[in-house]
């Protein structure tokens, strides 16, 4: 926690510090293609929602990943730092950018059909399908 009660976390480098006001207790892993390519192995975030405020934007990167969503980077050391689904308007941010990871748990692994065999997590989650995910994101519910 930062001074002001706030959870933060920010790059490898320092470059892009980042607070959230919400709580936060569980975390998603993402299977999808892109999210393996661009963490290096499937993608852990925790949705922060929309209160999150970013320090030094000048060394934030965006990059439009698909119609739906931005991935956000340091654009001096490349750290991952969140993905941004835009027609929620929420963050979901890495979970490794934060400076405290204690006390959060695996809740939910989606993409699962796209998951390669080379790796498997031991805990037992919510387990979603790139079809259950889509449907989930185009939902107007």
């Amino acid at each position: 926690m930062s001074e002001d009660g706030k959870k933060s976390g920010g790059c490898l480098c320092g470059g892009v510090r980042f607070h959230i006001d919400s709580e936060i207790a569980k975390f998603t892993a993402c299977h999808c293609e892109m999210c393996r390519r661009w963490a290096s192995g499937p993608y852990l975030a925790t949705n922060c929602g929309e209160n999150v405020s970013f320090e030094d934007e000048e060394n934030l990167g965006r990059f439009k990943s698909s119609d739906w969503a931005e991935r956000g980077f340091c654009k001096i050391c490349g750290s991952s730092l969140f993905y941004f689904l835009a027609p929620a308007g929420q963050y979901l941010m890495s979970v490794g950018a934060f400076d405290d990871q204690n006390g959060l748990e695996m809740k939910n692994q989606v993409f699962i059909d796209h998951k390669p065999d080379c790796y498997a997590f031991t805990n037992q989650t919510k387990l979603m399908t790139a079809d259950e995910v889509m449907a989930l994101i185009t939902s107007k519910d």
